[in-house]
């Protein structure tokens, strides 16, 4: 499984964010039933943080900008091993290539190295 772990840097963030703002919510609840206070804080919460986190699963912005693969034929010289592609930065965009083109990491640094030349932010 791939980990994106600025996402799930930013999920746990929001995940201890809900903390405080669902014990308020529970306080000024506290006159009722504390079964009944819990479920309106929790479709607070929800009504809330289903933004927020359709904001960090889904946004381009937090996207991985290198995607690594396992066991790729380097297109450059052909080696097996663990694979690299730049996929996206400021003025740099393969998120839709269709033929993504994987390099060793030797190669992979030769070819940021090209794209630095060209004006690309790597």
């Amino acid at each position: 499984m791939d980990v994106n772990f600025k996402r799930y840097g930013l999920y746990l963030i929001r995940w201890q964010l809900s903390t405080p703002i669902l014990a308020g919510v529970l306080i000024l609840l506290s006159t009722m039933d504390p079964l009944l206070a819990t479920v309106i804080a929790n479709l607070i919460g929800g009504l809330i943080f289903f933004w927020v986190d359709r904001f960090i699963f889904t946004s381009k912005a937090l996207a991985a900008q290198w995607e690594v693969k396992e066991n790729i034929a380097c297109v450059d010289c052909g080696k097996v091993c663990r694979g690299y592609r730049l996929v996206k930065t400021a003025n740099y965009d393969r998120t839709d290539d269709h033929a993504p083109e994987f390099r060793c990491e030797t190669c992979s640094q030769k070819k940021t190295e090209e794209l630095r030349a060209r004006g690309v932010d790597c």
